[in-house]
């Protein structure tokens, strides 16, 4: 079992549902269900559930009574035992350049937000959430700025791509036409303290049945939870991608507060040991430009040393800002110039170009808007009454 980091507030935990939903089971919890709620007999239950989850997740369907190959008196019985039903949507908004973002609440005081980014990967990339809120605390993103209030379900992630594809015309699953043709887990949480959830997610997007996206076009993004790199790939043979943002331990403790319980020595080493990873699969290192601090040409060679043997390519990030925040993104001239060096060490190291950050969609801003109280705010609370 992977590890699932549960500082969750009591009351904010998921409840029983009088109607289960099925639509983010995976095959073997959809199958189980069935039986259980006396659908079909355990010999015939395998073979049903295959028709139902070719329903869900290939023809998107929410109402029991379009599965036209299933007996009238069947469909009977599963809208009686079980529920298909979205979660709500409580806001969309499109950017000027395409992107979209929906917050969506999965459960009384559970939102995340989700984003679609077009032209990104084959065709469209969707950002997933895989925790309400963050523990990290990383200091220039702005989700770390919100308390973590629990894990997502596998059902809660699966539905931010089923919510995706509703409001992008996706269903029946698409072949060469897709518009969301890559998912990457960069959206709010630490995926990795949430394994479990989000390896059975993969496989419900992954399978070819269903929404059938490769686990070739799924990434992963982490902070650096080490001991959790290699069961990621075992599970999921997804990409790997590493929110890494400085080539020290005393930088990147300042930057990223995890790296003093995983140090960049044993980041590298667990990269270095990643599943499947080749020049056909390599990890890719997310870096944030950040004017003053990370930016220097000193920096670009020192990351070149540090990831001397690594398959790998690297996304230099604008800094995007959020409201609160201490930091400026890069000047460009001066990005570009770090680009050059690591480009010169035979990196790719494409400039992500912004997207989304006129309705805070962008890499970095996601905050679900349940959470007012930002944490540079709470300190100037707490240091305000702190004595002197």
């Amino acid at each position: 079992m992977g590890a699932s980091l549960d500082l969750s507030r009591a009351a904010a935990r998921p409840t029983a549902a009088s109607t289960p939903n099925i639509a983010g089971m995976t095959r073997e919890e959809l199958r189980a269900a069935i039986v259980a709620a006396g659908v079909a007999p355990p010999e015939k239950a395998r073979m049903r559930a295959s028709q139902v989850w070719r329903w869900i997740h290939h023809y998107g369907v929410t109402d029991f009574g379009r599965m036209t190959d299933v007996a009238k008196e069947t469909r009977a019985a599963l809208g009686e035992a079980f529920a298909l039903a979205r979660p709500e949507v409580v806001e969309r908004q499109v950017s000027r350049d395409g992107t979209r973002k929906w917050l969506i609440r999965t459960a009384p005081g559970i939102e995340v937000e989700t984003v679609y980014i077009p032209d990104v990967g084959r065709a469209g990339a969707l950002c997933v959430s895989s925790q309400v809120g963050c523990t990290l605390n990383c200091t220039f993103c702005h989700t770390g700025t919100q308390a973590l209030v629990r894990n997502l379900t596998a059902a809660e992630i699966v539905a931010q791509v089923q919510v995706a594809r509703d409001d992008l015309g996706e269903w029946p699953s698409p072949k060469a036409d897709r518009r969301l043709s890559n998912i990457v887990f960069m959206g709010m949480g630490e995926p990795l303290y949430n394994l479990d959830s989000v390896a059975d997610a993969i496989d419900i997007i992954a399978d070819h049945e269903g929404i059938a996206i490769s686990r070739r076009r799924i990434t992963v993004s982490t902070s650096g939870v080490v001991p959790e790199i290699g069961p990621l790939g075992t599970r999921t043979q997804a990409m790997l991608a590493i929110s890494l943002h400085a080539t020290n331990d005393e930088l990147r403790e300042t930057l990223v507060p995890l790296n003093r319980k995983y140090p960049l020595a044993e980041l590298m080493a667990a990269v270095k040991a990643y599943p499947g990873l080749s020049n056909a699969k390599r990890v890719t290192f997310e870096y944030v430009m950040l004017k003053g601090v990370n930016d220097s040409p000193a920096e670009a060679r020192a990351l070149v040393r540090l990831l001397a043997g690594i398959p790998a390519k690297i996304n230099l990030i604008p800094f995007n800002p959020w409201p609160g925040s201490t930091y400026e993104c890069s000047e460009w001239p001066t990005i570009e110039a770090f680009a050059a060096i690591l480009n010169r060490a035979g990196y790719a190291s494409p400039i992500r170009t912004p997207r989304g950050r006129d309705i805070l969609a962008a890499c970095g801003q996601l905050k679900s808007e349940s959470e007012k109280l930002r944490a540079s705010t709470r300190r100037k609370v707490e240091r305000a009454a702190s004595p002197a």
